[in-house]
């Protein structure tokens, strides 16, 4: 999901360099040491229903983004979520989400992601054996929360692209 009306008319189609983070807190601390590059495209990964778990909103990110002037020249995917307050290309809902061996889980640092928001494509410059190669390796996901309500939210949630709701 993207909100296309606040994104910059130069940011609607954009190739660049993946910068991988593996929760939202990493990707603020690499934004505010102001070590994200002009370009880049930033991932949040881990953030969705299984993995966040209750895939929490990214507006930190985003916001800092957009108050460093960045929204124009970054773009942001993850499989969390977003307010309405988004600006910048920020697409977001990415499913099925990286604690679902979805592909978002396979992306490194450098790789090259291609966002045509017209077009509503998202795709990475990756030959498909090696993106399966990279999913195979994959250590299993080992959720945030290990006891409780949301121990069970992650173990028997279905993904956004189904409405994030309980399956069993």
């Amino acid at each position: 999901m993207v909100k296309k009306a606040a994104v910059a008319p130069e940011m609607l189609a954009h190739r660049g360099a993946a910068r991988v983070f593996n929760s939202e807190a990493e990707a603020t601390a690499a934004i505010m040491a102001r070590t994200i590059k002009p370009g880049e495209v930033v991932v949040i990964r881990y953030e969705g229903p299984k993995g966040g778990p209750g895939m929490p909103e990214m507006l930190t990110p985003t916001s800092l983004l957009s108050g460093m002037g960045m929204d124009k020249e970054v773009a942001l995917i993850t499989d969390g979520r977003f307010s309405g307050a988004t600006r910048g290309a920020a697409i977001g809902h990415v499913s099925p989400e990286a604690a679902s061996r979805g592909p978002i889980a396979a992306l490194q640092n450098g790789d090259i992601i291609n966002i045509d928001i017209p077009e509503g494509k998202l795709t990475v410059e990756l030959p498909e054996t090696e993106l399966e190669s990279r999913l195979a390796k994959l250590p299993p996901f080992e959720p945030k929360i290990s006891t409780g309500y949301l121990k069970r939210y992650s173990e028997q949630v279905s993904s956004a692209s189904t409405g994030a709701i309980f399956t069993s």
